[in-house]
């Protein structure tokens, strides 16, 4: 087996912020779905912040259903949210031949769908905002063919600005 180096070139952590967790803030938001597809919910948990008073900690998401999955992605280009749909139906397709079709042809490939995408998330907060890239942004993903309500657990542990 051939290991091979990378050439770039990797810096130094930036300066150590140390906090002590002086707070558990939790709240749950619903999100009402359309159908199949991709709901942002970044400006809703960055107000979950600041009602929460948060300044440095992490914010940990959990979608309470087992067929809508929770996900952090381009929020620059809607295609990117097309396409995705697209990859996903290609990975478990309704025509497949499942076994598990108790409510409807979209049922099983939706939770195949969230087992790969994921249930939850965990998102650093420093200074009170989101530590995410400049093109990121938190997702709900609906894989089922009809709306729905979800419900997604906020929960911030941190320091209180």
């Amino acid at each position: 087996m051939t290991v091979q180096q990378h050439s770039g070139a990797v810096s130094r952590p930036s300066a150590i912020i140390s906090a002590v967790p002086d707070v558990i803030a939790t709240a749950t938001l619903v999100i009402a779905t359309r159908g199949q597809g991709f709901t942002e919910f970044t400006r809703e948990a960055a107000r979950f912040l600041v009602d929460a008073a948060a300044k440095d900690g992490a914010l940990q998401l959990f979608v309470r259903h087992t067929s809508a999955s929770l996900v952090i992605q381009e929020n620059a280009d809607p295609g990117v949210q097309t396409d995705l749909v697209t990859a996903l139906d290609r990975l478990a397709p309704a025509d497949a031949g499942w076994v598990h079709d108790a409510e409807g042809p979209d049922d099983m490939p939706a939770h195949v769908k969230a087992m790969i995408t994921g249930v939850s998330l965990h998102v650093p907060v420093i200074g009170g905002a989101l530590a995410l890239g400049t093109w990121q942004g938190l997702y709900l993903a609906e894989h089922r063919a009809h709306p729905h309500r979800r419900e997604v657990v906020l929960q911030f542990i941190g320091s209180r600005r």
